[in-house]
């Protein structure tokens, strides 16, 4: 099942939040502060890009309450999606600050003249960001693999933490070379390295809210599976999807042999066909439609 989706692991998750935010928080208002005492563009793009991170996770810390909701008769399988949604949000705010820096980044290529840029302030604050964004990796970094909602947070800080390597190094080539366009030329680098991965979040998350299969799970190995029960003689019209990351949900018409349908075997072969797809393709709720050969001339749909 979704090791995500255990109540330990979303009381993990939330302290997991908390302390990041703690850290982002603290060194957003250094970085701002930084940015204006030097001048430097890229490194105010560097905390645009930071806000961005603390406003994603505190919509994640959002919604891992709200998901930790149990169902009810409204949310028959509870309130899980709001993570993705929160994926969702993180995605649209990382599309933002990339095309806002690249405009603002060519204005300052493609203009004369500008503000002056203080290499010295602009690499100790740099280099204090990143000290920031590593450290808040490392306490997100345990909830990112079972979670798109943990996934989308770790990946806005990972990609702050290659921002801030990028103004050291325009820091450093401007305090050796005078060369005060590596500041622009660096903030359309943090640009340039913040929309792949705005496109993979917002790229799963289509995938969850338009009921895809998950990307990890081949339809074709699951029939095949439970094909091989004894007493099951065909399956199809078979779905699969995700409500959140980890937690598969999977439907289909069973046809069985005429014994099945009689005494307890049919309970019994219900409760094999659960426990194989549990174990073997991680999915968290399954249901199934037990019938007879001649149930499928009633179905006049197409069956996958």
């Amino acid at each position: 099942m979704g090791h995500d989706h255990s109540h330990a692991d979303r009381t993990t998750n939330r302290t997991r939040l908390l302390v990041a935010i703690g850290i982002i928080g603290v060194f957003l208002l250094v970085e701002v502060v930084g940015a204006l005492l030097s001048g430097s563009l890229s490194l105010l793009a560097d905390a645009g890009h930071m806000f961005s991170d603390l406003t994603g996770l505190i919509i994640a810390l959002v919604a891992t309450v709200i998901a930790a909701r149990p169902a009810n008769e409204r949310q028959t399988y509870g309130y899980q999606r709001a993570e993705v949604f929160a994926a969702l949000f993180n995605g649209v705010v990382l599309t933002v600050v990339a095309v806002s820096v690249s405009i603002e980044g060519i204005r300052r290529l493609t203009e004369s003249g500008g503000p002056e840029v203080q290499g010295g302030t602009m690499l100790l604050v740099a280099v204090l960001g990143l000290a920031a964004n590593v450290a808040a990796m490392f306490v997100l970094r345990g909830g990112a693999k079972d979670s798109i909602n943990m996934r989308g947070a770790y990946l806005e800080v990972f990609g702050d933490m290659l921002g801030s390597v990028a103004v050291i190094i325009a820091a450093v080539v401007i305090m050796t070379t005078g060369f005060e366009k590596a500041d622009a030329i660096a903030s359309l680098a943090i640009a340039v390295m913040i929309a792949p991965r705005a496109y993979s979040l917002l790229r799963d998350v289509l995938r969850v809210l338009s009921q895809a299969v998950p990307a990890d799970t081949n339809v074709a190995d699951i029939r095949a599976h439970l094909l091989r029960t004894p007493g099951v003689v065909d399956v199809h019209d078979v779905h699969v999807w995700a409500i959140t990351t980890g937690s598969h949900v999977f439907s289909a018409h069973v046809v069985v042999e005429p014994e099945v349908l009689s005494g307890d075997s049919g309970g019994c072969l219900l409760d094999e066909l659960s426990a194989c797809l549990e174990d073997h393709f991680d999915v968290a709720h399954s249901t199934f439609q037990l019938e007879p050969a001649t149930h499928a001339a009633h179905e006049d749909h197409s069956h996958a």
